[in-house]
């Protein structure tokens, strides 16, 4: 017998989270994320999203245990800036069976049509600027910091539903071993042509100046991205509390904006890889976990090259390339071995192109899908 619920309840909240913990119980690839920031995402009260956003949470019963769970969201800024009806599915986990996950489908559909949507897309965790995107090659790897997992078998539920592909995401991985010398050796004509210009500068982000330093990245991103595919723009708020959260992770030796003429054009944001630490606590901080994540967390040799951008008016100056040199040159010098620059859209040609140029290789693969409603 199967029921769909609504989540209406912290109890009933706490349910949705822990409905994870089942799907991946026997996958040793799996990281849990930490309950206590999960309840703090999805809390309609506590998260600024939910502030431009409608979101409803349903989980899937079957004989009375819960065994899936989906969320559909409407974000307001998207469709007013494509002038969209576009809505949202989320979190969504399921055992497999086609009949959870077709319930699952069709409450967060029915939730959207009601909201006056004409498509359904995702998976997005809520949007592009959090976690998105199905797994859909590599499986045998294990998520990096804010990059979704999901068992191999989602793919046919996706599928056997209806929903259709829309984009492909790239994830790169290069080790310490495969720089090639020689390539970086290319590179480094295009960084002497750029620190001949007296214009330019490259600097590390300055932690003593954190919230001044947020302010200056936060107007590159908003328009280094908004002509990407899918990119919405954070709101202060979003910003902020992202911020916060990375401020914690952050090694600032890795974070690097580039200025011209003293103005800021460019940075790129590398996070060591926290999650090799949070695969030891469980999700619980509490009362031991925040212990073992230190000490786990000075064992992390690999990195997540996040984001990178370079405001509209600077591109096509090979800043990109500085990026990547300086992030790979000072993270094998700081005692990093391994490196994932995600996610990459499959249509960006040029960052696709560099990427195989510097010896990486695309080693995950994940999928957008979307139906009509």
């Amino acid at each position: 017998m199967y029921e769909i619920r609504k989540v209406s309840s912290k109890k009933e909240l706490k349910r949705f989270i822990k409905i994870a913990w089942r799907i991946y119980k026997d996958i040793p690839q799996w990281v849990p994320p930490l309950i206590i920031e999960q309840i703090e995402l999805l809390s309609k009260d506590k998260h600024p999203f939910h502030k431009h956003a409608d979101v409803e949470y349903f989980i899937a019963y079957k004989n009375g245990e819960p065994v899936g769970r989906i969320a559909g969201i409407v974000n307001h800024i998207h469709n007013k800036l494509y002038n969209e009806k576009t809505g949202f599915f989320g979190f969504f986990e399921s055992i497999n069976d086609q009949n959870v996950a077709n319930i699952l489908f069709d409450s967060a559909k029915k939730f959207l049509k009601e909201k006056g949507m004409e498509r359904m897309r995702g998976p997005m965790n809520f949007s592009t600027n959090e976690e998105c995107g199905l797994l859909i090659k590599g499986f045998e790897f294990s998520p990096v910091v804010m990059m979704t997992y999901n068992p191999k078998y989602y793919i046919e539920l996706y599928e056997n539903y209806g929903l259709k592909k829309i984009k492909e995401l790239y994830a790169w991985r290069i080790t310490k071993e495969e720089v090639s010398p020689e390539k970086m050796r290319l590179m480094e004509r295009i960084i002497r042509e750029l620190n001949s210009d007296k214009r330019v500068k490259l600097r590390t982000v300055n932690m003593k100046d954190f919230w001044n330093e947020v302010e200056r990245i936060k107007m590159i991103y908003n328009d280094a991205w908004s002509d990407n595919w899918g990119f919405v723009p954070f709101t202060d708020e979003e910003f902020y509390h992202l911020a916060k959260n990375l401020k914690q992770v952050v090694d600032p030796r890795l974070v690097f904006i580039v200025e011209f003429n003293g103005e800021p054009i460019g940075f790129s944001l590398a996070l060591p890889d926290i999650n090799k630490a949070l695969k030891k606590i469980n999700g619980r901080l509490f009362p031991l976990g925040i212990f073992k994540l230190l000490i786990e967390a000075r064992k992390i040799k690999n990195i997540r090259v996040i984001t990178m951008g370079v405001r509209k008016g600077y591109r096509l100056r090979g800043l990109d390339a500085y990026f990547y040199y300086y992030t790979i040159k000072k993270g094998i010098e700081y005692g990093y071995n391994e490196a994932e620059m995600s996610w990459i859209l499959d249509d960006n040609v040029p960052m696709n192109r560099l990427l195989e140029h510097l010896g990486s290789k695309i080693y995950k693969k994940y999928g957008i899908y979307e139906i009509n409603i």
